[in-house]
This record gives C-alpha cells, sequence and structure tokens, in this order.
C-alpha cells in the first residue's frame, strides 16, 4: 500500500516544518510518510530538539533539506507550508498534489530572554501538535 507523501515546507527547515513532519510521523504514520524541506535549509535550532524531546519525539534522525532534493523526483500528495515566506515563494511543481497552508510564528524569530525563547518554542510547538491531529481527524 502506497501511503501519500505529506511535505512540510517552510525557509529555514529549522524548526516548525521539523515539528510538523515528527507529528505527523508520530500520529499518522500508517496512513502518511512525512517529509520536511526549507527554501533555503540551515540546520535545526537546538530548541526545536529541546522542544520535541520533552514531548517525547526523537529527533536524532533529523537534519535540515532542501526543496530541491525532491524536485522532479518525488510525488507529494500534500504540500504544507507553515511560513508566510515559503507560502509566497513556493514553486509550483510537477508531482504536488493538494496544496495547504498553515501559518505559524516563527519562534527562532522570537526575541526575548532564554527562557522566553523556550517558552515560545513550546508554544508553536504544541500548535503544531494540535494542528496535526486535527487534520488527521479529518
Amino acid at each position: 500500500m502506497n501511503k501519500p507523501k505529506v511535505l512540510f515546507l517552510c525557509t529555514g527547515n529549522s524548526a516548525r516544518n521539523q515539528m510538523a513532519e515528527a507529528f505527523l510521523r508520530q500520529y499518522g504514520g500508517e496512513r502518511f510518510e512525512a517529509f520536511s524541506a526549507g527554501l533555503e535549509p540551515s540546520v535545526i535550532h537546538p530548541l526545536t530538539v529541546q522542544v520535541m524531546e520533552e514531548a517525547g519525539v526523537d529527533m536524532s534522525g533529523h537534519f535540515a533539506k532542501g526543496l530541491t532534493q525532491y524536485l522532479g523526483k518525488v510525488h507529494f500528495g500534500y504540500l504544507i507550508t507553515v511560513c508566510s515566506r515559503a507560502e509566497e515563494k513556493c514553486p509550483t511543481f510537477p508531482g504536488m498534489g493538494t496544496r495547504l497552508h498553515w501559518a505559524f510564528e516563527d519562534p527562532a524569530a522570537f526575541q526575548g530572554t532564554p527562557e522566553e525563547k523556550l517558552a515560545r518554542f513550546r508554544q508553536v510547538r504544541d500548535q503544531i501538535e494540535n494542528v496535526v491531529k486535527e487534520w488527521l481527524k479529518g
């Protein structure tokens, strides 16, 4: 059985779409194959790893990937952008199915104390987890 592939797209592939990919694997892995990529991939933010591990999600196999890794090579049943910049700049490409946009604040851009930054990452993580669960309900 071929499971639909879902690509979560963001700018840096460092936080929001990494979280979405991990949560879809956790909650919907029997129904979907989850991927993530960035238009300008960087590295996974350390607080992304920390807050996901707090939620019981192992991020050790995750790394930042670029969209070009998949263009023309993989058919995605769903392309879900998780930031406004990716939504604006994402090209339309062959092999892309349904396109959705889930807007989440970039926790890495938040300015504040270390404790406030960690709290923002947790807040965005929880939002993403809830949206993924709701989407899986259908």
